[in-house]
């Protein structure tokens, strides 16, 4: 295992939110529905049934690749994608090729040890969803509802080298989808589907490998990490024992936590693209993206380094405020709230991660309140608070071992400890460091 490394690359498929479909004007809105109720002959691709685009999708298409760092492009072009399969009633997907909506973008993702890699993304392009197709007692049952809902496809070069990497940034790119308003990105409901493609080569190679293997329809992070973890062990056992491997795509059985055969891969010339003669190609004009840049959300990214730089809040703790924005903005309330009588930002921190704060229901100033009113006869003297510490480390002698191996986590338990000894009326972010300290010296 350790004489080979994966080259992985991420195609993430997700439907945007708009009102009507992509090429014409039936409602998007088809989850729940009654089976093809959410259709038109556009859709359906009925003889004389033409198609127009749908600007708000191209719109979000662009906010997604300017979020991305991505290159807008002057001009663009859909394209059709030509495949037999019966939840494509044309007979072809209109898609994007040679001349996608934006391209040459990168995302910062971290590995599990906290290392910071820069991952290029080839391209973002707009394209129309498929039918769906349902297999019941024997019998395949098809959807149109989705045919033709709106579906932005971001393409990674195959810059990861750990499923952590990827698993960071799908969420990274879920999180910005919410950002953005653009899309729910539920992956239970499929807004968000994910595919890699996986292979592995020796360490020390710098030619991509003659092969990849696609994941497809994968729809949880956990599963897509499983997935990948599983199919890079398969590939190395299936290489030393010399067998050759080929490209084709490959399903994941959770039952089993395998991967499975679906079918051999096709190339990109297998699809035979060539301009849709029935759409016009789409000139941006410089005044129109500089607009769509203005109007941008701050994204999670530079919240959470505003949040580290304004609030004096830890990373840790930041990352998880900026989860959604909602709540990222109930914090910022409360801490606008918590300025006049005197409740610090971490402390506001802290006491919505670890209480678990409903936002819908617990106002901004209830916590500050309940801070204040905590903070009354809070032991803020470090003298104190070390005589605490040590009594506690000499009665949890396990936790300090774990700590001291590597399991930096046992921390919490000896925090536990301190808080359970004081009723809680001291300040955690004090006895963190304290315990730190003692820790490590």
């Amino acid at each position: 295992m350790n004489q080979y490394e994966p080259v992985i690359g991420l195609e993430v498929h997700v439907e945007l939110n708009t009102k009507s479909k992509m090429f014409s004007g039936s409602s998007a809105d088809y989850f729940s529905k009654e089976p093809n109720s959410c259709t038109d002959p556009t859709n359906l691709g009925l003889p004389g049934s033409l198609p127009y685009i749908n600007e708000q999708a191209i719109e979000d298409c662009m906010k997604i690749g300017l979020a991305l760092n991505c290159q807008i492009a002057d001009v663009s072009r859909f394209e059709r994608k030509n495949y037999f399969y019966p939840d494509l009633p044309k007979g072809y997907q209109i898609s994007q090729y040679r001349w996608p909506l934006c391209k040459n973008g990168w995302l910062e993702v971290e590995d599990k040890d906290g290392n910071v890699t820069k991952i290029r993304i080839n391209r973002v392009h707009q394209e129309e969803d498929t039918g769906k197709l349902t297999h019941t007692d024997g019998q395949t049952l098809i959807d149109f509802n989705r045919s033709s809902v709106p579906l932005v496809e971001i393409v990674s070069e195959p810059d990861f080298h750990d499923s952590s990497q990827v698993r960071d940034y799908a969420k990274k790119l879920q999180q910005i989808f919410r950002y953005l308003g653009v899309s729910n990105a539920d992956m239970e409901r499929g807004d968000m589907r994910l595919e890699a493609n996986v292979s592995v080569r020796k360490i020390g190679e710098t030619e991509l490998p003659n092969y990849r293997i696609e994941l497809k329809n994968i729809n949880s992070f956990r599963f897509m990490v499983a997935a990948i973890e599983y199919e890079i062990k398969r590939q190395i056992e299936a290489l030393e024992k010399g067998e050759k491997l080929t490209q084709e795509t490959r399903g994941w059985n959770e039952n089993k936590k395998e991967t499975f055969l679906q079918r051999s891969k096709e190339e990109a010339h297998d699809y035979r693209y060539f301009p849709d003669p029935d759409l016009p190609e789409i000139r941006m004009e410089e005044s129109r993206v500089k607009s769509l840049e203005s109007g941008m959300p701050e994204l999670p990214e530079a919240k959470v380094k505003r949040f580290i730089s304004d609030y004096g809040i830890s990373k840790a703790n930041a990352q998880i405020l900026v989860d959604s924005k909602e709540l990222a903005n109930y914090f910022e309330k409360t801490v606008e709230d918590g300025k006049d009588i005197g409740v610090s930002p971490t402390d506001i921190a802290n006491y919505i991660i670890n209480r678990k704060v409903n936002i819908d229901e617990v106002k901004p100033k209830q916590v500050v309140e309940e801070i204040a009113n905590r903070k009354v006869g809070v032991v803020e003297d470090e003298g104190e608070i070390e005589k605490v510490v040590d009594e506690v480390l000499m009665e949890n002698e396990k936790s300090v071992d774990d700590y001291k191996n590597g399991k930096t986590n046992a921390i919490q338990s000896l925090i536990g400890g301190v808080m359970r000894k004081t009723g809680g009326k001291v300040n955690i972010e004090t006895v963190r460091r304290v315990l730190q300290e003692k820790l490590e010296s």
